[in-house]
Parts: structure tokens; C-alpha cells; sequence
């Protein structure tokens, strides 16, 4: 596309995680040389979601299309574009689903939802205690032992595609909130803080604010609903050495635990509907989260090193959006990945730069067992609720 400075193929609003990878996905393709800008309300990306995140990657973790495209997404943290990163992104550690004896049940759903993963083991609640040696005598009846999660450098996964963007001739704008998008012609004219743009096609990836940049488009709304999510960092007991403990989830995610540089990470696993927002952690939410810490590990929270909260966006279904819109040209969504949106971004943003490029959804994916109406606009069960 010809035009001055402002003038684009492609704009994509939000430089989180999503925004950023799909942005230098386009802007990185060697068979397509259009003009991408990413625009970002704050003065640096990630300042909300991404940059609060204590991401891991888990093939067995959430909805079926997440791990379909998070097993997509396997083969680029392995070995991402030369100069993306100085070291590895990922990082292994085991994961351990502890459950009570009244939780019986959810260690079967769970076992029987992950019976293509062959990194799942069953264990009894003497085998759990002897590979978790903080957990309470006779807290856990047993569980699920995953030997394929790996810690993710969020900071390295999202700043390797930041660098991967201007590398591809791609245009970062900071302080550029969208306040209003218009069609025009054949795209769409966007009125920014940093100015006006113009743009063939829009991809919205602006997370908790999705449903509103997708309002002020004219798009179908999705009901999507931003969750606060609070965590916080602890001292271990004394001699714990952290670098042999798992990752702890309870089996119906109400709370978990993740050795972190020497500390221990912490959280409820909240889920609490919040409008968008630069979220604080809840009070409430922190008592909660001690009390069951302190429930089912053999430790007492003296002090909070360091609280935070952050929003996970969910549809109905809890799978994400990433589809063109229905309702209007040239608008594609990119949104509701909650909880998944790190891990599995690198399948995602690819998967979505060659729909935006017209291109049919490559094998890999495919492979993996990815059916498109399962992450499409206006699939059933979505929207307003």
C-alpha cells in the first residue's frame, strides 16, 4: 500500500503478547512486504497482562484448541529466529495437580482429559508427599505428576518479538490509545493519542479493553470478561532448598505454588470479574490465598515480599478468538486467550498472521488437531452473557 507515514497494511492495537507476536510474525514474513504498525496505549508494551505473568508452558493445560496451539508453539521456544533471544525460553520443572480425598473425582476428569498426554502420571498420596516434601502429612490422597511443563522468560519471549518487529520493518507507537476506528474506503481510520492512522486491515488485541476497541469497530460483541488473578512472593521456610520443589496446582486450581528465584510464588488462582483496568491486588484476596497456602503446605506466611495482580480475559467457553469479524471487513479478533495467552502465543500469532494473509492454516496445526469454528467470532456459546 502507497501513502505517507501514517498509512499501513496492517495496524495491530494492543503490544502485549499477542499484539507483539502477531505484529513481527507479519512484519518478519518474507513473502509478504506490507506496511505493520503496532499501537500501544501505555508508554511501553506490557505493562498490563504480560508483564504480570508467571507463565508457564503446558501442553495439558487449558481448552483443547489452547493446547493444540500451544503444542504448535513447542517447536519455536525450542529453537526461535536466530537473534530473538540470548539463552533458552523455556525452562523444565515438574508440576504437580495435588488433590484432598474429597477431590477424587476431579483427579480422574482431569486424568481422563489428558489421556493423549503421555507426560501425565497418576500418583497415591504417599508417593505426592515424598516428591513434595512442603506439603501438610495426609494433605493429598494422590494426584497427577506432569513432567512436560516448562517455566517461559516471559520477558525474553516478549522482547525477542518486539526486536523481531522493527527488524522487519515493522513501526512500534507507544502512547497511542485508539479512540475511535472508522471504515474508510477500503480499511479503516483510527484516531490515536499519537495521531491518525490509516490501515487496510485491523487486528484487535488489546485484551481486557477487546470488546470496547470491537465496539467502537461496529464488530459482534463476544462477552468477554477480564478476571483479576492476584499473586505474591514469600520467603520459604528455612533449609528449603527450592530448586528441587515442583510447581504446585490444587486439582480444581484453587491455588498454587511456584519456586521463584529463591522465593516462593503464590496465589489463590482468583478468578473475580473486573471491568479494564490497571488492577491492584485485592485484600481479600491475598487473606484467601494465605489461608490456603498455609491449609496445605507445612509453612506460615510471616511476610508478603511482593504483591501484584493482573486481568485474564475469558469468553464463555474459555478458548480464544482469533478469527476475522463477521460483522465488519477487514477486523480481525485476537482475543480471550485468559490464562494460556504466553504459552501459547508463538502458535497463535502465526496461525493468525497467515489467516490475515489470506494463506489456508498450515499442517502443523492441522497435526495438532486445531479446528478453526473452535476459535472462531461467532462460534455458539459466546457473546454477550
Amino acid at each position: 500500500m502507497s501513502g505517507g507515514e501514517n498509512t499501513f497494511d496492517i495496524a495491530v492495537i494492543g503490544a502485549g503478547i499477542a499484539g507483539a507476536s502477531v505484529a513481527a510474525e507479519l512484519a518478519a514474513d518474507a513473502d509478504y512486504d506490507g506496511r505493520v504498525v503496532l499501537l500501544e496505549q501505555e508508554a511501553q508494551p506490557g505493562y498490563h497482562t504480560t508483564g504480570r505473568s508467571a507463565a508457564i508452558y503446558s501442553p495439558v493445560y487449558g481448552p483443547r484448541p489452547i493446547r493444540a496451539l500451544t503444542r504448535a508453539a513447542h517447536d519455536f521456544y525450542m529453537s526461535p529466529p536466530d537473534g530473538f533471544a540470548d539463552h533458552a525460553l523455556l525452562t523444565p520443572i515438574a508440576c504437580a495437580f495435588v488433590a484432598r480425598a474429597d477431590q477424587a473425582s476431579a483427579v480422574d476428569a482431569m486424568q481422563a482429559e489428558m489421556s493423549d498426554a503421555d507426560s501425565i502420571s497418576r500418583l497415591d498420596g504417599a508417593e505426592m508427599a515424598r516428591r513434595m516434601p512442603l506439603l501438610r502429612d495426609g494433605y493429598a490422597d494422590g494426584g497427577l505428576w506432569d513432567t512436560g511443563t516448562s517455566e517461559i522468560d516471559v520477558a525474553a519471549l516478549h522482547q525477542g518479538y518486539l526486536r523481531m518487529l522493527r527488524a522487519g520493518g515493522g513501526t512500534l507507537r507507544n502512547r497511542a490509545t485508539v479512540t475511535a476506528l472508522t471504515r474508510s474506503g477500503d480499511g479503516w481510520d483510527l484516531e490515536t493519542a499519537a495521531g491518525p492512522v490509516h490501515a487496510r486491515i485491523v487486528i484487535n488485541a488489546t485484551g481486557a479493553w477487546a470488546d470496547h476497541v470491537g465496539d467502537m469497530a461496529g464488530a459482534e460483541k463476544i462477552g468477554l470478561v477480564p478476571k483479576r488473578r492476584t499473586a505474591m512472593m514469600i520467603e520459604p521456610p528455612a533449609g528449603c532448598d527450592t530448586t528441587t520443589l515442583p510447581m504446585v496446582i490444587d486439582i480444581a486450581e484453587q491455588f498454587y505454588l511456584k519456586p521463584d528465584a529463591g522465593k516462593l510464588l503464590i496465589s489463590p488462582a482468583n478468578e473475580d470479574p473486573e471491568p479494564p483496568s490497571d488492577v491492584q491486588p485485592d485484600e481479600m484476596d491475598i487473606a484467601i490465598c494465605v489461608d490456603r497456602i498455609e491449609r496445605a503446605f507445612d509453612l506460615t506466611v510471616r511476610r508478603i515480599e511482593n504483591r501484584w495482580a493482573g486481568l485474564r480475559s475469558f469468553v464463555a467457553d474459555k478458548a480464544p478468538v482469533a478469527a476475522f469479524s463477521k460483522q465488519v471487513d477487514g477486523f480481525y479478533w485476537l482475543a480471550g486467550q485468559g490464562g494460556y495467552g504466553i504459552q501459547s502465543a508463538p502458535g497463535l500469532a502465526r496461525y493468525a498472521a497467515d489467516e490475515v494473509l489470506g494463506r489456508p492454516m498450515a499442517q502443523r496445526f492441522q497435526d495438532q488437531g486445531l479446528d478453526p469454528a473452535d476459535i472462531a467470532a461467532d462460534r455458539p456459546g459466546i457473546g454477550p452473557q
